[in-house]
């Protein structure tokens, strides 16, 4: 396969304004990923973004771009990216562009695309729309430009969707919950979903300004939602990120619950219930407390490379269904063809529900172990993987740990840093071995 220039694994990604994420770049993508869409017959595209200010203009350059080669253009406004993949499909479009950067600051921003099925777009295409952009920009005559429409029903759409993923049987009356949509994609969705459900629900970081998008707010500031939900005396909190991708939970008494707990709870749910197709996939991140968990009750575990495309492609090579990331992008391909916050988080509850449970109680069968995560610079002539001092380092560290820990090295892919993981079951021993480790690779 022909390596990108442009698409990384999650889309084009950057900051706003620099290399290559530019007014100028997304009039040409949008461009040539209309002349690649059109061969294929379509005359759809729909476009969502998340609440950044750039979003406007990436928009815009966008719509221009995939008019000028006669396609016609559905704008969404601020939508969830699981939102753009599900009305991708509902509205049979050829393709979806989000407009986002998930859980990064303001100032950057990203533009990714899904296909007709909801899914991350075809390598192919994605190779196909880079040759084009290779080539100066036309336009088609003018009687063959694609027109623009606004989908005013969007949210509406999507709210009684997520709603479709809880038991009709089933109610959140009584619950009392925190929703942080951390000044994102689903300051408008989210709280209307639960509390349509029934539950009584107080939001935080629903306040969108265009640069307040995950500032200590969101499934990667955990303090603000833990905080609200002590203070307030709820019984869970559910904290997603910046385009609604990701959950973190939260337990009454102010604890964090992280996307390995939550993997847990779906998994060992569908397993009660005899609807558990295979295994689980994780990363090299997830935490040996979520596969021992998972072993207790004879759940295949697998760990594909950090990035939920990673996840989805071990997914499909072993036709499993549940898998995710400790960071709290969860994919449930019974229910979503991509990460979804507010469905996994909808699922949760259902289990809740299901089995008359607190979230404390969901989470008790899994004990996660201490984790320490230490990025080290090293000399750029040398591959510290390869050096057999580093190696030996490993090879003792792990001998100490034995089955009850784990250690990981990867390479940073754009600077010379070394991420250095252990995990054991002490806290200090863990800390100890990761240091002993970043000490030999600095020699």
């Amino acid at each position: 396969m022909k390596e990108r220039k442009f698409f990384g694994t999650d889309g084009i990604r950057g900051k706003v304004g620099e290399g290559k994420l530019t007014p100028e770049l997304a009039l040409k993508l949008g461009w040539a990923a209309g002349r690649v869409l059109s061969r294929i017959g379509t005359k759809k595209v729909l476009i969502g973004k998340d609440t950044r200010i750039s979003g406007y203009m990436f928009e815009s350059a966008l719509e221009a771009g995939l008019c000028a080669a006669g396609l016609d253009v559905m704008l969404m406004g601020p939508m969830p990216t699981p939102a753009v993949a599900y009305l991708t499909r509902t509205f049979r479009a050829e393709a979806g562009i989000v407009i986002s950067a998930s859980h990064n600051p303001y100032y950057d921003n990203g533009i990714k695309f899904f296909s007709a099925n909801g899914t991350k777009l075809d390598d192919q295409l994605e190779l196909d729309i880079e040759a084009e952009l290779e080539r100066p920009i036309d336009c088609v005559e003018s009687k063959l430009l694609g027109k623009v429409s606004r989908i005013t029903d969007a949210a509406g759409r999507y709210i009684e969707y997520c709603k479709g993923h809880f038991p009709s049987s089933h109610s959140l009356e009584g619950l009392k919950m925190v929703i942080d949509c951390a000044h994102g994609a689903t300051y408008h969705i989210a709280p209307s979903v639960f509390r349509e459900l029934g539950a009584e629900v107080i939001v935080i970081g629903a306040e969108p300004n265009g640069t307040n998008i995950n500032d200590q707010v969101g499934a990667t500031s955990m303090g603000a939602i833990c905080k609200a939900v002590v203070d307030n005396q709820a019984d869970l909190g559910i904290a997603l990120d910046g385009d609604g991708d990701r959950i973190m939970m939260v337990t009454k008494d102010g604890q964090v619950v992280d996307g390995d707990q939550i993997l847990y709870i779906l998994a060992s749910d569908a397993y009660h219930r005899g609807m558990l197709s295979g295994g689980v996939v994780g990363t090299q991140m997830s935490n040996l407390g979520l596969e021992l968990a998972l072993k207790e009750l004879n759940i295949p575990f697998a760990r594909a490379k950090v990035g939920d495309r990673y996840v989805m492609e071990l997914l499909a090579e072993k036709g499993w269904r549940i898998g995710g990331e400790n960071s709290g992008h969860i994919v449930n391909l019974d229910h979503c063809t991509t990460g979804d916050g507010i469905v996994a988080g909808i699922q949760v509850l259902a289990a809740m529900q299901r089995r008359q449970v607190t979230l404390e109680q969901l989470i008790e069968p899994i004990t996660l172990l201490p984790q320490v995560l230490i990025n080290v610079r090293f000399n750029g002539d040398k591959n510290p993987l390869q050096q057999d001092a580093v190696k030996q380092s490993v090879a003792a560290v792990e001998e100490q740990l034995g089955d009850s820990g784990r250690v990981l090295l990867r390479k940073s892919g754009t600077e010379p840093l070394l991420r250095v993981m252990v995990e054991g079951e002490d806290k200090g021993k863990v800390q100890q071995f990761a240091e002993q480790i970043c000490d030999v690779v600095k020699l």
